[in-house]
């Protein structure tokens, strides 16, 4: 089957759906990396103690 030019691999998108190959596809060259970010309570923190004993105190109770 030959392009019928419907416009969707020129939107931009990382993923599309393509007539031609009558298949979803993701172009990797479009695709951003995203670092994660972690939040939260950690071990070096130092209200970190006082969190889980704060928290271990409410599970007790």
């Amino acid at each position: 089957m030959e392009c019928i030019n419907c416009g969707n691999c020129k939107v931009g998108n990382t993923t599309y759906f393509c007539f031609k190959e009558n298949g979803f596809v993701v172009d990797v060259s479009k695709q951003m990396v995203v670092e994660k970010v972690r939040s939260g309570w950690k071990k070096g923190d130092p209200e970190y103690e006082k969190q889980r004993r704060r928290s271990r105190k409410e599970v007790e109770v």
